[in-house]
């Protein structure tokens, strides 16, 4: 009688089992039907901006989770591993530098991190990669030289790399640490417990022709697919509310002035008023025509590429508390000495 009531107590209810696997996507729905009982055209207004988004980010995220799910399924996550493999300080530099160039997002890069990090691939060389990646690739240096002048753009490279460099350096110094031990939360990418990947095994490249592998393809592709979308189309639609909601001259006038205040300040808007990439540069360069210090536009965009809000809300779902919380403190910090360092650059 005692063991029947002990299970019947440890077995958790229908409606905890739901919150538990599908509260993310309770949380888009909940909110969207709100949306189209108070306030209609905004729901189809949101609606259009997660469509929009993540049809933006599509090639990204596609590209991202066939890598993720192609080294799984061909075993080629030890190779992968491998060529992390060496001293840390080469391993830093290479990340920050291949992030940097890279054509990632910040929410297309999630997927190989979580595949990186399940390989056991050292925190300080993945964060050095994860740190630049966002800020400039290819393209966006392209646009930001249009836009914003070519000595802009060589200066955010440099800032992007010089985040992944710093991030890199301050998570190996604090890798002894029992707080960076297994930084993936339980259940994604394996988790805390994962075993380490075996560097000798054969990569079999033509996955394809093997039914098992075949399978294991399409099931992490999934699993990443769904696990990215849930939180993706949340943070799509917080975000259309935040752009909807938050007036455009508040943010002018918080970014306004000169001197280390805008600077700072530049640094912590960044994260809730930041666009995305291609949106924020005409907005920097509106603001630095009315007068604000350059330097608080690169810090803008680098906190803002960084932590944008789909991008946090990603990484709040992949990694732990205090392994999110050391990449805020690092991309903050890190945009802030940017945007000083621009500044007392542009002034001589």
């Amino acid at each position: 009688m005692t063991n029947a009531c002990c299970t019947q107590t440890q077995r958790p209810s229908v409606v905890a089992m739901i919150w538990k696997d599908q509260r993310v996507w309770l949380a888009s729905i909940v909110i969207f039907a709100l949306l189209l009982i108070f306030d209609r055209t905004q729901a189809f207004a949101s609606l259009e901006k997660v469509v929009v988004s993540l049809t933006h980010t599509g090639p990204y995220l596609l590209l991202s989770i066939g890598i993720a799910a192609w080294a799984g399924a061909s075993d080629a996550d030890g190779l992968i591993a491998k060529a992390f493999t060496g001293t840390p300080a080469l391993m830093i530099l290479l990340g920050a530098v291949a992030g940097g160039f890279s054509p990632f997002c910040s929410c297309g890069v999630i997927p190989l991190i979580a595949a990186l990090l399940a390989m056991r691939v050292p925190l300080s060389a993945v964060m050095a990669f994860w740190l630049a990646s966002p800020v400039m690739d290819p393209s966006m240096f392209l646009l930001t030289s249009g836009v914003l002048g070519f000595e802009f753009a060589i200066a955010k490279t440099i800032a992007a790399v010089s985040l992944g460099i710093f991030g890199g350096f301050t998570v190996h110094i604090l890798s002894g640490t029992a707080a960076l031990k297994d930084p993936l939360k339980d259940g994604v990418g394996g988790g805390c417990g994962a075993s380490a990947v075996q560097e000798d095994k054969p990569v079999v490249w033509a996955f394809w022709k093997d039914a098992v592998r075949r399978e294991k393809f399409k099931n992490e592709a999934l699993k990443t697919t769904l696990f990215l979308a849930k939180w993706l189309i949340l943070a799509f639609l917080l975000e259309s509310l935040m752009l909807a909601w938050i007036p455009a001259d508040m943010v002018t006038k918080a970014l306004g002035g000169t001197g280390v205040g805008p600077i700072a300040v530049a640094t912590f808007v960044g994260v809730p008023a930041y666009l995305n990439g291609y949106a924020a540069l005409p907005l920097v360069g509106g603001l630095i025509e009315q007068g604000m210090a350059p330097g608080a536009g690169l810090a803008f965009l680098v906190a803002g590429g960084v932590t944008s809000l789909p991008a946090a809300i990603a990484v709040w779902a992949l990694v732990k508390p205090k392994v999110f919380g050391l990449y805020l403190v690092l991309s903050l910090s890190g945009a802030f000495m940017a945007g000083l360092i621009f500044q007392a650059w542009s002034v001589i």
